[in-house]
């Protein structure tokens, strides 16, 4: 369980970067609320909220904006109008590989995202995503 939260925290921590990265993202501030499930879990998590600003520069480099983690690769990426399908792999005490589709519409969007960590465990989590802009940053 343990090696589950610190996943979850891992992939939370990853999500603000990895969501807004296609053709019209608004550098503002965007609203977050993700709903992770752990197959083979007896529970489910609670979904989460977060906040985020991005400035101009974040949205500059759409690979930057998957992750800012120094220990992620970017190994795949493809924007096709609104959509964008990723890939990435990650090292260190959250190995793992993410995979993500997300759709755009404005200034909302909605993203499925897949996490299947590396190690003994072998754990999968998967992530539903919405994202709204709700205006300008402070």
């Amino acid at each position: 369980m343990k090696k589950i939260s610190v996943l979850a925290v891992a992939v939370l921590v990853l999500l603000p970067a990895a969501i807004p990265a296609a053709d019209g993202i608004q550098p503002g501030m965007w609203e977050i609320t993700s709903a992770m499930e752990v197959p083979g879990m007896p529970m489910s998590m609670p979904p989460t909220t977060v906040k985020h600003c991005y400035t101009k520069e974040d949205v500059k480099d759409e690979k930057k904006m998957i992750s800012r983690d120094e220990n992620c690769t970017v190994t795949d990426f493809k924007r096709t109008g609104s959509k964008v399908v990723w890939k990435m792999k990650c090292t260190g005490k959250n190995a793992g590989t993410f995979t993500g589709e997300s759709v755009f519409s404005g200034d909302s969007y909605t993203t499925a995202m897949k996490m299947e960590s590396e190690g003994g465990n072998g754990r999968t989590m998967n992530m539903k995503v919405n994202g709204k802009r709700t205006g300008n940053c402070p």
